[in-house]
This record gives structure tokens, sequence and C-alpha cells, in this order.
């Protein structure tokens, strides 16, 4: 059995005495005194628990197995695996250590002692200082064996500090009930206010949206035509710089790539914590625990987080219905004025164990290889890569039309476009799932911006101006089609408020955008958010021109020469065709095997984004924050997974 090492020293019997941790006294030369508690190793650990008969000798080599393998915790590997309960591994531990056993719950921490740290800190080292025992304070730990790690930070704020022991679930929520208000603050406002848009309104640029907006229906109103012919230019010039760009995408993504490298070999897996933030999820939850277990990741390295909204009854009385397995935790974010899924996601990351973070919506259905190509990528890259973004699909792609286009405009936007910006060296606006971010990275730039509808597409912008890339991962992730026809306009809105939010707030100061993106990604944002934007609200400019071929007069034929004419109809039908061919390849790219005659119905399908756009430009004044929440469940009854085979 190896020996006994110190974890930390005190200065006074009397300090330890009263915990009973087992503490040894050397007198010093001078009559002083230095004592010092001991820490079994973790084999040690494991053979008392072997002879208390807590666990079995098979289980008990193959924890150390995967302890030696993983360099985990001997605690998580036995908990994750089911081989002992918490109960019995805690009181076992405070047996072993020589340390209290501590219940923070009934007996709550002393807030302002949290506060000497932080309660952000409490959350991710897993302890809480608990109670003043003279002049020594009491620091609950979940992990008695980091303990040594933290002493010399914990002795430099509270002076003689002493171990006790407590769960880690116990440890989460006594410093989330005792500084909910303190974390409430942090969630909403970890980005810089530089880069946040929580502060729009106040520097005027809610004003200065409603003005051009004024002002546009006054030139409608005062001079149509004039107007009408500005807006034609703008339409044409930003249909045809997007055209561009999905063309460039196009051939960036058909050159010829690199067979991809074999998997390498790790030797010491990292851990990996996902996030999924559910709000009023009651039918998806009970799948989506399902589907996560299809997980292919050791359970003792895989940490799975449902975050849920404190007043969210209904999904917290879902999740309670079903047996959660021990590496997944339910994350109950307290009651705040904001409810969004970036705030959740704030609040989360602290509580995460894992280096890689990753987020899932909750309808995901990941392909169950998922995580270890993520770490397989992660390894192989630089620390510049600090994000890997997977290909989103859909499980219901024929649930009736809406579904179809959705599935196609997916298809296209995943499989060619995104692939293709990255090769082109664009910065990429990211989905809203299927993220995996290297923590240290994240946790730089201050996570999510609590504020921004999209928070995905903004963090993508985040990432390219700190310096950091995201890469797309050849990995698919299955989601529930939004296929009625009111809930889309909905989401889509929701989507558009948070682009126009995006470009507003990284163009406070254009120069500083170009000096940190440089001129190839400055321009591809202009690209993918002011022309995207402008295309959505002047489609119908852009569609009455379809008018004349038809035989239809046009009110600004006669202002335009017949030169220009044709080069409008030439660019509309250059971009069909770029459109139509982009499709076609991404849906020769899926399994779903839709007939391509589908594919030309997605002309009067997006009539749809454009009424999206203005609900997003109304609500960009009104009501800038509102999160146009998307339920999810009603095409998935069964639970089934198409080609996937996931359930």
């Amino acid at each position: 059995m190896t020996a006994a090492r110190p974890i930390f020293a005190a200065h006074s019997a009397a300090q330890i005495a009263p915990l009973d941790t087992g503490a040894h006294v050397t007198q010093l030369p001078g009559g002083g005194r230095k004592i010092a508690v001991t820490a079994p190793s973790v084999r040690s650990l494991g053979v008392a628990l072997l002879r208390d008969g807590l666990i079995t000798p098979d289980a008990l080599v193959l924890a150390l197995s995967l302890q030696k393998r993983h360099r985990g915790r001997l605690c998580d590997i036995l908990l994750s695996r089911q081989l002992i309960t918490e109960s019995a591994l805690y009181k076992a531990q405070a047996r072993h250590w020589n340390v209290r056993l501590v219940d923070p719950l009934t007996a709550a921490p002393d807030p302002r002692l949290i506060d000497k740290i932080g309660a952000a800190a409490c959350l991710r080292e897993g302890l809480i200082p608990w109670r003043q025992a003279g002049k020594a304070v009491v620091i609950a730990t979940a992990y008695p064996e980091d303990f040594a790690r933290h002493y010399k930070w914990l002795y430099s704020v509270y002076g003689h500090v002493i171990m006790a022991l407590a769960p880690a679930s116990q440890i989460q929520t006594a410093v989330m009930k005792a500084r909910s208000a303190v974390l409430n603050h942090a969630a909403e406002t970890r980005v810089s206010a530089s880069e946040s848009c929580r502060d729009w309104g106040k520097d005027g640029l809610a004003v200065k949206v409603a003005l051009v907006m004024l002002v546009a229906v006054l030139g409608l109103w005062l001079s149509p035509n004039t107007v009408a012919l500005a807006f034609t230019f703008w339409a044409t010039v930003t249909l045809a710089l997007s055209t561009g760009l999905r063309a460039g995408a196009i051939f960036a993504s058909l050159r010829h790539r690199d067979p991809p490298p074999p998997a390498p070999i790790i030797a010491r897996l990292p851990t990996v914590s996902i996030m999924v933030a559910l709000f009023k999820e009651g039918k998806i939850a009970p799948r989506l625990i399902r589907r996560l277990d299809q997980l292919d990741y050791p359970r003792d390295l895989l940490d799975i987080l449902l975050v849920v909204e404190e007043e969210d009854a209904i999904t917290r009385d879902a999740l309670r219905a079903v047996e959660l397995p021990p590496w997944m935790r339910v994350v109950v974010v307290p009651d705040g004025p904001l409810k969004t899924k970036p705030r959740a996601l704030n609040f989360g990351l602290d509580l995460c164990r894992g280096s890689i973070i990753g987020v899932y919506d909750a309808e995901d259905a990941p392909e169950p290889a998922q995580i270890r190509k993520v770490v397989d990528r992660f390894y192989q890259r630089g620390p510049d890569v600090a994000c890997l973004q997977g290909v989103l699909d859909f499980y219901n792609p024929r649930t009736n039309w809406l579904s179809r286009c959705f599935t196609m405009e997916y298809a296209a936007w995943f499989r060619i476009i995104l692939p293709g910006l990255q090769r082109l060296g664009m910065a990429i606006p990211l989905g809203g799932t299927t993220l995996f971010f290297r923590r240290a990275a994240l946790e730089e730039l201050g996570g999510w911006d609590s504020h921004n509808v999209t928070e995905d597409a903004d963090l993508g912008m985040r990432l390219a101006r700190h310096g950091y890339r995201a890469e797309i991962l050849e990995t698919t992730t299955y989601e529930e089609a939004n296929c009625r026809a009111l809930p889309w306009v909905k989401q889509r809105s929701r989507w558009l408020k948070g682009y126009m939010m995006t470009w507003c707030v990284h163009m406070r100061d254009p120069a500083l955008l170009w000096r940190q993106l440089g001129p190839r990604k400055f321009f591809g944002f202009q690209i993918l958010f002011l022309c995207t934007l402008s295309q959505f609200m002047l489609a119908p400019v852009l569609w009455s021109f379809w008018l004349v071929p038809l035989g239809v007069p046009h009110p600004l034929a006669a202002a335009l020469s017949p030169l220009m004419m044709h080069i409008l109809i030439g660019l509309y039908l250059l971009t069909e065709v770029v459109n139509l061919t982009v499709t076609i390849m991404a849906l020769r790219m899926t399994n779903h095997k839709l007939s391509w005659f589908w594919v030309p119905t997605l002309n009067f399908y997006f009539p749809l984004g454009a009424l999206a756009s203005y609900k997003a430009a109304w609500e960009m004044v009104t009501n800038p924050f509102y999160w146009d929440k998307t339920s999810h469940g009603h095409f998935d009854q069964t639970g089934h997974i198409d080609q996937a085979g996931l359930r």
C-alpha cells in the first residue's frame, strides 16, 4: 500500500480536532508545532471499499484499470458505472480520509465565506467554504484527493482551513441556493459589454433602427419610384454578392480533399461535458435521455448536464419521472427576468467537469461515435481550432412539404455552404447545436451572450475576432424539422432578429472589426449577415420582376433601360441555377433519397422567410430580447430515427 502524503498544514490542534481529521503533530525547533493531514492513496481507498464489502473484487479491478487508463477520479468511475451508491461511497470516503461528512443543504453555508472566492469558483472546483470553526474555516469538498492542490490558494484567502467532505450534488445545490442572484448576474454579463447586445437601446442602436424603418416608410409614401429604385439597386447588389459567395462555396467544397488522417491513439482521453438547455420540454426529455445513452464514450469521462429553468415545472417533472444514469445530472437555473438558452448555458458552464464543452438541443439524436470524433479532431488540431461544428439533419424529412424544404435547406447549408466557407477561410456563423468547444477558449471569450437570441452565430464571429477558428466536423446529429407554418415563421424570425443584432453589435466599431478579422473575413461577415438580411427583407422587390417575362407591366420598367432589365433577369436566372445546383448536390450527400423534383418548390418556401424578417425587424425595436420558443416532440411520436438507427 502506498504511503500517505500530507495534503495541508494548519497551526493549531484545536482547529483540526473537532472534525477528527487524523492530524499529525510535529514538534518544530523553537517550540512551534506543524500539523499535517495525510492523504491515503487512491488504491488504498479501493482496498478499503473492498474490505468493507461495498464493492466486489471484479468491480475494484475494473475501476482501478479505468482510473489508470483515463487518469480520472476513482469516485467518478465507481458512480458512473453504478458500482456503488453515492451515499455509501461518501460515507466510506469520510472514514477513509478521517474527515467529517457534512450536509450543506440542511446546515446552510455562510454566504460571506463563499463570496471571498466566488460562487463560480466553488462550482468549478467542487468545494464550498462551509463554516467558521474558531480561527479556521471548514471547506467541504467533493474531491478530497484534490484538496492539496487547492490548499495554497485557500490558505491565502481564509488563513487556516480544515477539510470536510460533501457530495458534489449537495455542494452545487447549496452554492446555487446561497448565491443565486450573484450567479444569475454573472451568467447574464460574462461577455464584455463591448461585444454584447445587453446594452441594446441604451447606446441608441434601437432608436437608429427605428429611424431607418421610419425613413423607408416615409420615402415610399412621398416618392415611391425613387425608393423602389433604391431598394432594387441594393437588392440586386446583395443578391449578386450572396450568389457569388454561394458559388465560391460550391467550388471550394468540390476541390480535392485530403483523405482523413487515421484515428490517433490518445493515451489519456479527456472528460467531455455536454449541456442541453431544456425549457418546457415535457414530451421530448425522456426520449433525449435514451438517445444520449447511445453515445459511445467512457461513462466516467462523459458529463451531461440537463439545464432547466427553476420555474419550468413541466420539464422538471418529466425528468423526475425517468431514472437518470449517474453521468447525467439536472442543473436548475435560478429564476430571473431573462430566460434565454445562452443564459442557461453560461450558468451551467461553471458546473461542467470537462475540458471539452458540447451543446445539444432537446430534440437531438447524435450519432453514437460523435464524441470520439470530436476528441480525435481536437487532438489533431492546434489550440487555434477552438470549436467544432457538426452537421445537422432531420429525422422527419417526409412529414410534409415544409419538412422537405427545411431538410433541403439544411442539407445545402451544412454540407456545402459551411464547409465551403471554411475552405475559403471565412468566419463561420455557428449553428445552435452539435457544437464542441475547447473550454479554455470558451471561458476566455466569456461564453455566450445571454441577451442575443442567436448566441451561436454571434459566438462564431467572436471566435474569429479573437483569432480562433471553427471547423466543420463530418458527424451528423438528427433533429426534428419544425414543419408547421406559424411556428416556423416564429423560429425563423428569432434567427433573423439575432442576425440583425449580431451585425449591429459587431459593427459598432467597423475599423476594429476590420483589424481583427482581416479583409477576407470582414467582407465575408458583411455578405453572410447584411446581405442575407437584405435578401429576406427585399425579396418581394426581386420577385416582382418575374412578372415581366409573363407580360405583366412592371412599375419600374420605364425607369430601367432594356440592358439593365436583361442584366437583372440574367442575374436572377444565374441565382436560380446556383441554388438548384447546391441543393441537388447537398441532397446527394444525405441518406433521405428525397426526389429532386421537390427542389424547385423552394421558391414557394422562402416567402415565409420574408414574413419572418418583418416580424424580426419589428421585435428589434419593440422586444429585442424576447426568445420565441420552439416546441418539439410533435413529429416523433414513436421516437424513431430514420437511417441513423437511433432511438
